[in-house]
C-alpha cells in the first residue's frame, strides 16, 4: 500500500509538470524558443568572462564589459515597455533574435581570426545588451499571456526547471570548448541558438492566441510615452509586495550579481588557479540547485507565506556567496554554489508567480521594465565599481564586503510587515 500511494504521488507531481502541454497550445513553443537561446548564453556564461581575463587579466576591464552590456539594457527599458504594451511581442522577440545571432556570429569569427579587441567587444556587448533590453519586457509579457492561472505554478517551474536543466551542460560545454578548441565556438554556437530560437517564435506566431492582444493595440487610443510610464509607476504603488522588492533588489543585485559576475570568474581563474573545466562546474551546480528548488516550487500550485519564504531564499543565497572566498575546496564550493543557485531560483520563482496574479496583461510590459530597471539601473555602475575596488583591495576583501552589504538589506526588507505577510 505505500509502495502504491508512494508511486501515485509521483504520478501526480509528474501530471502536475504535463499539465502547460496539455492545456496550452502556445506553451511548447515558447517553451522550446527559450530553452534553446538559454543553452547558447549559458555556454558564453563561462566563455565571455575567460575571453576578457586572458585578453586584459583585470577586474577592472570585465566590470567595464558588463558595464557596457548594462548599460544599454537599462537605457532600453523604459521605452521597451511602451513598445511592448503597443506592437506585437513576439515579433518583437524574433527582432532581437536575429540581431543577437548577428552579434554573437561576430564575435565568434573575430574571435576565430585573432582580431577581437576590447573595444570592438565593447560594442558589441552594447548591441547585445540593447536587444536584452527590448526581448526581456517581451519575453516577460508573452509569459504573462501564455501562463494562465491554471497552468501557473507548473508553468513557471516548467519553464526554469529547463532552463537550468540546460545551465547543467552548457557551462560544462562552454569550459570543455575553450579548454579543448577555441572560444569562437561556443560564440558560434550561442549565434545558432538564437537562430533557432527565432523560428520556434516564427510558429509561435502561427499558433498564438495574440490577435486580441493586437486588436486591442491597435483600438487603444494614442497617449505619450510618458504618460503610459506614470501610469505603470501607479499600478507598483498599488502593491507595496511590488514596490519594495523592487526598491530593494536595486541594490541587492548591486552586491549579488557584481559577485556572481565579476568575482566568482575570477575567484577560479586567477585567484584559486583552476581549469575553465572546473569554473563550468560551479556554474552547473548552480543550475542544479535552481532545478531542485524549481521542481519543489512546481510541486504545489499555492504556497503560504510567501514573502518570507522569497527573502529567506534570498538570504541563504547570499550566505552561500559570503563563505565562497573561505575555502580552497572545488567540492565545497561547488555546494556553495548549488546553495546559491537554489536560494535565487525560489524567490525568482515567486516573483515572477506574484507579477502574472497581480499585474494586468494590458500593462505587463510597462511594469515588467519598470521592474527590470528598477532592479538593474545601478548594475553598470556596480559592475566597474566593484572590479575597480576588487582591484584595489583584493577580491576576497570585497566578496566578504558586498556579501555582508546584501544581507543586510535583505535582514531589513523582513522587517517590514507588508513582506512578511505577503502571501
Amino acid at each position: 500500500m505505500q509502495i502504491e500511494s508512494h508511486f501515485k504521488k509521483k504520478q501526480s507531481v509528474l501530471d502536475n509538470f504535463l499539465i502547460p502541454f496539455v492545456k496550452s497550445r502556445s506553451f511548447p513553443y515558447l517553451w522550446l524558443s527559450q530553452l534553446i537561446s538559454m543553452l547558447g548564453g549559458s555556454v558564453t556564461t563561462v566563455i565571455l568572462p575567460m575571453v576578457v581575463y586572458s585578453l586584459t587579466g583585470s577586474t577592472t576591464m570585465m566590470g567595464i564589459i558588463m558595464a557596457a552590456y548594462m548599460l544599454p539594457y537599462v537605457l532600453m527599458l523604459p521605452l521597451s515597455g511602451w513598445i511592448v504594451d503597443r506592437y506585437d511581442r513576439v515579433r518583437i522577440m524574433m527582432l532581437s533574435d536575429i540581431i543577437r545571432f548577428i552579434v554573437m556570429l561576430a564575435i565568434a569569427v573575430l574571435i576565430f581570426t585573432n582580431t577581437l579587441s576590447i573595444p570592438v567587444l565593447f560594442v558589441l556587448m552594447g548591441i547585445y545588451g540593447l536587444m536584452e533590453g527590448l526581448f526581456q519586457p517581451a519575453y516577460s509579457a508573452v509569459r504573462a499571456t501564455v501562463f494562465t492561472p491554471e497552468i501557473r505554478n507548473a508553468a513557471n517551474a516548467l519553464t526554469q526547471i529547463s532552463n537550468q536543466g540546460v545551465r547543467l551542460i552548457g557551462p560544462v560545454l562552454g569550459g570543455l570548448l575553450i579548454s579543448s578548441l577555441s572560444a569562437s565556438y561556443g560564440f558560434g554556437l550561442d549565434a545558432l541558438t538564437y537562430l533557432l530560437s527565432f523560428f520556434c517564435l516564427l510558429f509561435l506566431l502561427k499558433k498564438s492566441l495574440y490577435s486580441k492582444h493586437i486588436k486591442q493595440s491597435e483600438t487603444k487610443p494614442s497617449t505619450s510615452w510618458m504618460s503610459e510610464f506614470l501610469e505603470g509607476i501607479t499600478i507598483l504603488k498599488g502593491h507595496p509586495w511590488l514596490w519594495i522588492t523592487i526598491l530593494a533588489f536595486s541594490f541587492i543585485n548591486i552586491s549579488y550579481s557584481g559577485i556572481i559576475v565579476i568575482l566568482v570568474p575570477w575567484l577560479f581563474k586567477v585567484h584559486l588557479h583552476l581549469d575553465p573545466f572546473i569554473y563550468g562546474i560551479g556554474i552547473t551546480c548552480s543550475g542544479a540547485g535552481a532545478i531542485v528548488a524549481a521542481l519543489i516550487f512546481g510541486s504545489k500550485s499555492k504556497w503560504p507565506h510567501r514573502g518570507i519564504l522569497a527573502y529567506g531564499s534570498v538570504l541563504l543565497a547570499g550566505v552561500a556567496l559570503l563563505l565562497t572566498p573561505f575555502t580552497t575546496s572545488t567540492v565545497i564550493l561547488a555546494l556553495l554554489m548549488a546553495v546559491e543557485g537554489f536560494g535565487l531560483m525560489i524567490f525568482g520563482l515567486i516573483w515572477e508567480t506574484s507579477l502574472q496574479e497581480l499585474v494586468p496583461e494590458e500593462a505587463f510590459g510597462r511594469v515588467v521594465s519598470l521592474d527590470l530597471l528598477g532592479s538593474f539601473a545601478l548594475l553598470p555602475l556596480s559592475y566597474f565599481l566593484i572590479g575597480w575596488i576588487a582591484d584595489q583591495i583584493g577580491g576576497v576583501i570585497t566578496i566578504t564586503i558586498f556579501a555582508s552589504i546584501g544581507i543586510a538589506i535583505v535582514g531589513s526588507v523582513l522587517c517590514v510587515p507588508a513582506i512578511r505577510r505577503f502571501q
